[in-house]
């Protein structure tokens, strides 16, 4: 086995342990037994558990932006993307139930601990956040796009924190199709369809 495929095997190996277990929980030896790899290979490849960190959130930002040029690539309309994102509750719903969400809870634990990776970690969120905003803005919304990206991740937050607590498969899908209903009354189509009925009624 080359080393660079070790490399990513540990990093790959970190990233699941940091998410179910918790970075701080998380020790050398849990993370190369897992692996399959002694103390003095496993140095080889990372000295600190800080190094590993910062490994997992760079793997964790190139995933990341993969899966959203994919999106881009596969969904012409913007409003389809943004369902994409959406969505994801219920793509992860059993993972975010048992865990919570991989960005928030990372993002939170390392705030928690002033660990100095806690600004590299919020990338991730600033990576959606971008990228949603983009969405919105392709959707017809120049003016406000961010501030429907930051609502759209703040809604998913909260609903990723409440599957945590409460584990109702009910409650993550009832959220997302209103998340859904949210999504369709900004594209400016249906806005102007509402308005024209609503005269049309009057």
């Amino acid at each position: 086995m080359g080393a660079a495929t070790t490399r990513q095997q540990i990093v790959e190996a970190a990233d699941r342990l940091f998410y179910e277990r918790g970075f701080e929980a998380t020790s050398f030896a849990d993370i190369a037994a897992v692996v399959g790899l002694s103390r003095g290979n496993f140095y080889y490849h990372f000295k600190t558990k800080d190094e590993i960190l910062d490994a997992v959130i760079a793997h964790r930002l190139s995933k990341t932006k993969a899966m959203l040029d994919a999106w881009e690539a596969v969904a012409e309309a913007p409003s389809e993307r943004i369902r994409r994102f959406i969505h994801m509750l219920i793509m992860n719903q059993r993972k975010i139930m048992a865990f919570g969400c991989p960005v928030g809870t990372l993002c939170s634990e390392l705030a928690k601990l002033d660990h100095a990776a806690k600004d590299g970690a919020t990338k991730l969120f600033t990576l959606f956040r971008v990228w949603l905003s983009h969405q919105f803005t392709a959707l017809g919304h120049e003016t406000d796009a961010d501030e429907l990206a930051m609502h759209i991740l703040m809604r998913s937050q909260g609903v990723a924190a409440l599957a945590t607590a409460f584990r109702d498969d009910a409650f993550v899908r009832r959220e997302v199709e209103d998340m859904c209903q949210w999504l369709a009354a900004q594209h400016p189509t249906s806005i102007t369809q509402t308005k024209t009925a609503s005269v049309q009624n009057s």
